[in-house]
């Protein structure tokens, strides 16, 4: 960031700057935090069709979606979510991060609530071929599963999608206002790229491919 958007004398470097800026968090805000996965916590994870999983690694961070139909993040116990790795583009970022730093968070979402639910604790991978034949959908398994032991579970308020709107209908924007996928992968190609043939043959490789 240039010194012309943002003034060296106002940025922060210390939790002392912060705390005395931001004062101390309310009661109400830590209570919510436990070590485990509640009935009520598992309830929001149970009923999540969508998360997004940040990991580390020493290249830096990543954040990643996973969906599914709501109940696809299994809980196995009060401190254990299994997930699914589904079919993607092989990059597996978030695998082989959490080979070399198990670190993990988690962030539920829920189409039409308010309220996100957030899991921090370590992950792991296993290729249990029981347990990943207990997760397969339209006749394909997944390779493997991330397995996360909670150690901070809470929730998080209504406000960031309050003011976002996120799931109000009048706010959806129309796909055809943004770049399409070929239209990117061309103007990043260096070789040439059909990106009409591209973008029409997306949807029938999404069914194709999707699991």
């Amino acid at each position: 960031m240039s010194d012309a958007s943002c003034s060296q004398d106002h940025i922060l470097t210390t939790t002392e700057e912060l705390e005395a800026l931001y004062g101390e968090p309310l009661g109400r805000s830590l209570i919510k935090e436990i070590d485990h996965i509640s009935d009520h916590y598992r309830a929001f994870v149970e009923a999540s069709p969508f998360l997004i999983i940040a990991s580390i690694g020493p290249e830096g961070l990543d954040c990643s979606p996973r969906g599914d139909p709501a109940g696809f993040v299994r809980v196995a116990d009060e401190k254990t979510v299994l997930i699914p790795d589904r079919r993607g583009n092989n990059r597996i970022d978030t695998l082989r991060n959490i080979v070399r730093d198990p670190r993990v968070s988690l962030l539920f979402l829920i189409p039409g609530v308010g309220e996100t639910l957030r899991i921090n604790g370590t992950a792991r991978i296993t290729t249990d071929p029981d347990l990943c034949q207990s997760f397969e959908m339209q006749g394909k398994v997944p390779k493997s599963i991330i397995e996360v032991r909670a150690d901070r579970v809470y929730f998080q308020c209504q406000k960031a999608l309050v003011r976002s709107r996120l799931w109000a209908g009048e706010t959806q924007v129309l796909r055809d206002q943004l770049p399409t996928a070929g239209q990117i992968m061309a103007a990043l190609s260096e070789e040439p790229f059909d990106h009409a043939a591209y973008d029409a043959g997306y949807p029938e490789h999404m069914k194709k491919t999707i699991y």
